[in-house]
């Protein structure tokens, strides 16, 4: 379909007569309401949203010698919205001050993390576990992982120190021994440390 002058005569009819997109592709055929919307943006004609320019102000009837009464203007409109109510006494109303929730903080690239929530809940042997299985560690890369190697991440991933344990996983399970142990404690034990 290719915009010809006629159909877009049409389309700059239909849409100053306030038609819909979509009746204006219907009567064109062979074009979506989505394109009509495009070229109505393309031809830089006006959004229809807007607040119509008021009527020019009739002439005087120079018969009669009279001016007609000028009508009256219409009130501008305040936004729709909720109406706020009017206190009941003299005394001024508190509101409560909008807080918006804390913002996570973004570490840049090559910062070390901070410490991780996650990180108290995990039992004292199973640390001393994990550290000497990391000195065992594979060290692999992403591209050499396999479904028997374990992929527990090591590192900083924005820095060239990262790498992956590698060590032979558990059957049914993404991590080596030590790493499962980390990953998926029992409910209970969790619980109980906290205390």
């Amino acid at each position: 379909m290719s915009w010809t002058d006629d159909r877009v005569e049409t389309l700059k009819r239909m849409w100053g007569e306030g038609q819909s997109a979509s009746a204006i592709a219907k009567e064109l055929g062979g074009v979506t309401r989505n394109a009509v919307i495009g070229k109505v943006h393309r031809l830089g004609l006006s959004n229809r949203n807007e607040e119509p320019e008021p009527a020019p102000a009739p002439e005087p009837d120079k018969k009669a010698g009279k001016k007609p009464a000028a009508a009256p203007r219409p009130e501008p409109q305040a936004e729709a919205g909720p109406a706020t109510p009017e206190p009941a006494s003299e005394e001024p109303a508190t509101q409560a001050a909008f807080t918006p929730p804390p913002r996570r903080q973004i570490v840049p690239a090559g910062q070390p993390l901070p410490p991780q929530p996650s990180a108290n809940e995990i039992s004292p042997e199973a640390l001393a576990s994990v550290r000497e299985v990391e000195k065992k560690a594979r060290k692999l890369t992403l591209m050499e992982l396999t479904e028997r190697t374990c992929k527990w991440p090591i590192g900083d991933p924005a820095t060239e120190k990262f790498w992956f344990c590698g060590l032979p996983s558990q059957p049914g399970k993404p991590y080596c021994e030590a790493h499962v142990g980390v990953a998926f404690q029992p409910m209970s034990s969790r619980r109980d440390r906290r205390r």
